[in-house]
């Protein structure tokens, strides 16, 4: 039984994903091409452009279609000179040519739209590494999964709704409309075509409002499909850490070695000292006056407890002077750093036990 319930402990840590993702996996997801992206934003934005760019640039291109059609029928009177071969080339150039300026401004409104829309969702992306050959889409059984996994599903169902919902607010608007419409035929090239344009500006109106509404919700799903697939397990969080940080029991060791070495270089230093400052059990703290190095007294080495006694064991093997004075130890053991300047407030206690030891090596 405690083995069941620590196996059961150890998979609700390491493998259930119940942890946000950290920034690095974030990062290395989008190089990877895991993004958040609807394409049905991207289609209702274009689509929502082009229409408005057939608003604006509605003349231009109504300008160019007649030119076009008066070109197309000055030659229905002479066909056998259109279709020569010494004409042939010319005149399907000029005919790719009308319907390139016809075209070109809503073009280039999809174009730019396309790229903002896009841009907007995912940013400045640019990795390779989606075109990398996964032999996993290869495999049968993983196209299996796919075409019946829940996200299929989700997609089948918003299709569905979707062409449920086009078809409806089709069969509403125009039936709605149906007595302006059968007026149509009837009107002059010109109305035709005003009428009807502003027929279609409407219906797309409608429609335009369903589709924002279904890219929305698509969004959110999508959103939603990404930060579930970025979670991370307890394990993947300590894995990262791991590689990202160092492992954290193997900087505790490179921090006791270092530790440990300015230790060493400390203790090779205390003969230099001019004096020991101690409390006297618990702080000792190793003065240097040197103008050489520094302009005032600076704290050569320090210790508590067991590095305290070994400074003073070091001293004494080197005939450095030790000095009580339990407040000053205290002061600069815990103000201080090893190579501090003593400060001005300490300046007069440190001259006064310099003063005592430089008398004390005089008499001697």
């Amino acid at each position: 039984m405690p083995i069941e319930l620590n196996l059961q402990l150890f998979a609700s840590e390491g493998g259930e994903k119940t942890e946000l993702p950290t920034p690095k996996k974030r990062r290395d997801a989008r190089e990877e091409g895991q993004i958040v992206q609807s394409k049905e934003v991207n289609t209702v934005v274009i689509l929502a452009a082009c229409f408005l760019g057939l608003k604006f640039f509605g003349k231009y291109i109504v300008t160019q279609l007649n030119q076009f059609m008066i070109f197309i029928f000055s030659q229905i009177e002479n066909t056998d000179a259109f279709l020569d071969e010494t004409n042939l080339m010319l005149n399907i150039l000029k005919v790719v040519v009308y319907f390139a300026a016809m075209l070109m401004p809503i073009l280039i409104v999809a174009f730019v739209s396309a790229l903002l829309v896009n841009y907007a969702q995912v940013g400045f992306l640019f990795t390779t590494k989606t075109l990398k050959i996964k032999l996993d889409r290869l495999s049968p059984v993983e196209g299996f999964k796919r075409l019946f996994s829940k996200r299929a599903l989700m997609e089948l169902v918003k299709s569905i709704l979707k062409l449920v919902l086009v078809g409806f607010i089709t069969y509403k608007y125009a039936y709605s409309q149906i007595n302006r419409i059968v007026k149509y035929p009837n009107m002059e090239i010109t109305y035709f075509f005003i009428n009807y344009s502003n027929l279609l500006l409407e219906f797309m109106k409608r429609m335009l409002g369903i589709l924002l509404v279904l890219a929305l919700m698509d969004y959110f799903f999508q959103w939603r499909s990404h930060e579930k697939n970025l979670k991370m397990s307890k394990q993947e969080v300590k894995e990262e850490y791991k590689q990202t940080e160092g492992d954290p029991f193997i900087k505790g060791k490179i921090k006791e070695r270092q530790r440990q070495m300015a230790m060493g270089r400390m203790m090779q230093d205390i003969p230099k000292a001019d004096v020991i400052i101690t409390n006297p059990t618990h702080f000792a703290v190793a003065i240097k006056y040197d103008m050489e190095i520094a302009e005032a007294p600076y704290v050569l080495g320090k210790g508590a407890d067991d590095i305290a006694q070994k400074i003073k064991e070091i001293a004494k093997e080197n005939d450095v002077p030790i000095v009580e004075n339990k407040i000053l130890a205290r002061k600069m053991y815990a103000d201080l750093n090893i190579n501090d300047v003593i400060p001005e407030e300490l300046f007069e206690a440190v001259a006064e036990v310099l003063a005592y030891v430089y008398n004390l090596k005089d008499s001697f």
